[in-house]
């Protein structure tokens, strides 16, 4: 078997999914200090490109990104359509979905994890300002215990639909 180095490079985010991402996101403020968090909608037109199991796809998901130090988290609510999130929370109920390491070409990574046997569940691209960013889920649960997100970040992010908290509001302690 191919020996696939994605981890070489150290874990990038740790991902769950949540019911609420409203609530989540307030929880992780103020009973973790984790934040400020930079809410997203993913989906047309904003993702470019979305496949499913390597069929097209129009899926939608609500997120929000913060930092943990070097750690991102990222929440993510499922909104509409087949996705490996919704797959997750039907078979496993709603939690730990996937660990994400950056990946500096998408191209070269995924045809590595097909190389080393791994098949692809999800993809989507197209969210950075100039049209770059992907994401690749692969199958690694068997294995790991949980799924790999390939992440190739943008070069610019679009702005936010919001944060949390507004700028202008102070941190409470927990």
């Amino acid at each position: 078997m191919f020996a696939l180095g994605l981890l070489a490079g150290g874990i990038a985010q740790v991902a769950l999914v949540v019911a609420d991402l409203e609530a989540a996101v307030e929880h992780y403020w103020h009973q973790f200090g984790v934040g400020p968090w930079s809410f997203y909608t993913y989906q047309r037109p904003l993702l470019r490109g979305m496949s499913y199991h390597g069929e097209p796809a129009d899926y939608a998901m609500r997120l929000a990104l913060a930092n943990a130090d070097a750690l991102r988290i990222e929440l993510i609510q499922v909104l509409h359509g087949q996705t490996v999130y919704a797959d997750h929370i039907a078979a496993h109920g709603y939690g730990v979905h996937h660990l994400g390491v950056l990946v500096p070409d998408m191209q070269m990574a995924l045809a590595q994890a097909r190389q080393a046997g791994y098949a692809v569940l999800q993809e989507g691209y197209g969210f950075g300002l100039d049209g770059d960013g992907h994401f690749a889920y692969i199958d690694t649960e068997a294995e790991l215990g949980v799924m790999l997100e390939l992440i190739e970040r943008p070069a610019r992010r679009v702005e936010p639909d919001k944060m949390y908290p507004a700028p202008e509001t102070p941190r409470t302690s927990p």
